[in-house]
């Protein structure tokens, strides 16, 4: 409680702000996307405590969110703003059964054709009962590869995986610690070129500092980092951002020029590059950005993809992206699924720190949960998040233990379009 605010993670940062607003019991509350920077535990809660204002007190919440799969149980009403300006307002089942933007759970009845649609992961389990059947009786060749039973109930706990060749970046023993709060506590990490890996856990367990540590700008009280065999934080900035990129979790606290152009044409004159480079990664990653406009006037997405493009240009080959999800929609998520696949297929080493469950299940192929300041597992996505009920998608949760994650690959094994 007697903390400065600047030292709370971003997380612990968003429900001191709604604690506060909660402070003077008002009749109508509004809130932008409450959940964005708070663990799927934190999310319960937070969003448990204001059902109890609606319930108990008749309080009005108005809530606008783009992790439906979170909100959509909560919700008596819904209302949906369509690209063209029109508007669909009523009750979430109607609304969500026709809808382009549908949480997992709804996606899912309807490739099981499943009326009423349900909005709960309870309300799926039940209705799921002769989908679990049937697959389980599928040939092992349409089920997705199971995952390797935990000796436990937790994770198994483990250091990195061991990796074939040299990895692209080493991290040993590395500590971090902010006067008497120790936010990493010797952390092991290695990451091989092609590979998605996602960093996941509590707010306040050591991710952010974690990744700015492995970037080099973030203090670290011991331990080794090495990316090619140097180490970044004796490099100078220049050096330092063609070995290891890192989009923090407010893209703009890298922006500070007037307009889109200059920030690129300072990104290539920074990495070295040639004119244009930066430009032309931006209309890859999302065409149709005005060069012209003030970066602080972008969208979420588009400030995403501007600082996406300013790392890129410098050709890293280590890529560290801070809760990247944050605000955007199903299908903006959906381009930077693809857009990570890509640059990991192409050689980048990647870490997504995420609270996004249903971006991992789609995206990473390996997943490390921390808490506090330790890495406590670290293994095969499926692994990882099938044993740990707090990082499970809706999809695993609702089929286990048959092991899906993702709407894509029930439709899939069962011969129909999600």
């Amino acid at each position: 409680r007697n903390r400065p605010i600047r030292s709370l993670s971003g997380g612990q940062q968003q429900r001191v702000a709604i604690g506060s607003v909660l402070t003077a019991h008002p009749r109508v509350l509004v809130l932008d996307e409450p959940t964005s920077a708070l663990d799927p535990t934190a999310s319960e809660e937070v969003l448990a405590a204001i059902t109890r204002l609606v319930h108990d007190l008749g309080v009005t919440v108005v809530i606008a969110e783009h992790r439906l799969e979170r909100v959509a149980q909560y919700c008596d009403r819904v209302i949906y703003l369509h690209g063209d300006g029109t508007v669909a307002s009523g009750p979430p089942a109607e609304i969500l059964a026709t809808s382009s933007v549908a949480p997992p759970v709804v996606r899912l009845g309807r490739v099981a054709g499943w009326s009423p649609l349900p909005l709960s992961v309870r309300d799926a389990r039940r209705a799921a009962v002769d989908l679990r059947e049937e697959l389980q009786q599928l040939p092992s060749t349409a089920v997705p590869a199971s995952p390797a039973a935990p000796k436990s109930a937790e994770p198994e706990l483990s250091g990195s995986p061991e990796l074939s060749g040299s990895p692209e970046l080493s991290g040993k023993r590395v500590t971090v610690r902010y006067g008497n709060i120790v936010a990493v506590s010797n952390a092991d990490i290695d990451l091989a070129s092609g590979q998605i890996v996602a960093l996941m856990g509590r707010n306040g367990s050591g991710k952010s500092s974690l990744l700015w540590a492995l970037q080099g700008s973030g203090a670290r009280e011991s331990g080794s980092v090495r990316v090619q065999g140097q180490d970044p934080s004796t490099l100078s900035p220049s050096q330092a951002r063609a070995l290891v990129g890192l989009v923090p979790q407010t893209p703009t606290d890298l922006l500070y020029l007037a307009t889109v152009q200059a920030e690129c044409t300072q990104a290539d004159q920074d990495s070295q590059q040639p004119a244009g480079t930066c430009a032309g990664l931006l209309d890859r990653i999302l065409s149709g950005i005005d060069p012209h406009a003030h970066p602080r006037d972008l969208s979420e997405g588009q400030k995403l993809a501007l600082v996406l493009a300013i790392q890129l240009s410098a050709s890293p080959r280590v890529l560290l992206l801070d809760e990247p999800t944050r605000g955007l929609d199903y299908s903006a998520k959906e381009h930077l699924t693809q857009l990570l696949k890509e640059l990991a297929a192409a050689g980048h080493a990647i870490v997504v720190s995420t609270h996004d469950v249903e971006f991992v299940a789609s995206t990473a192929d390996r997943v490390l949960v921390m808490a506090e300041g330790e890495i406590l597992a670290d293994g095969p996505t499926a692994d990882v998040v099938l044993a740990s009920p707090a990082f499970a998608p809706q999809v695993a949760k609702i089929l286990h233990p048959a092991p899906f994650l993702t709407v894509e690959e029930v439709a899939t094994a069962l011969g129909s379009k999600p």
